[in-house]
């Protein structure tokens, strides 16, 4: 069974910076798709990017221009660069792996908290 370890996150002030790293524990297909979510209280869970195999990026409008996806195939690892991080984007923060074959992955969760 593939786990998703997330790591990162944390309290930052308005206008900082964060990275969340996220490992499988085993093998990632290419054709698999990797990405984040987001869910803040009271709120539903929502898409903030997401990563093929080919590095073809797709961003949140919120995000846009201010986060950054990327990933390593030969970890088996997805990060998100997110800069200039602002008090809206305060909320637990989740990977996860779409599947070609097989049932969706997720991480385990992370904090992210923006407030100065």
């Amino acid at each position: 069974q593939v786990r998703l370890v997330q790591s990162g996150g944390g309290l930052v002030q308005p206008g900082g910076s964060l990275r969340l790293s996220c490992a499988a524990s085993g093998s990632i297909f290419s054709l698999d798709v990797m990405g984040w979510y987001r869910q803040a209280p009271g709120k539903q869970r929502e898409l903030v990017a997401t990563i093929t195999g080919g590095s073809r990026t797709n961003y949140a409008d919120s995000v846009k221009g201010r986060f950054t996806i990327s990933r390593d195939n030969a970890k088996n690892t997805v990060y998100l660069q997110m800069n200039n991080l602002k008090p809206e984007d305060t909320a637990v923060y989740y990977c996860n792996v779409a599947r070609v074959v097989g049932t969706p992955l997720w991480g385990q969760g992370t904090q992210v908290t923006v407030s100065s």
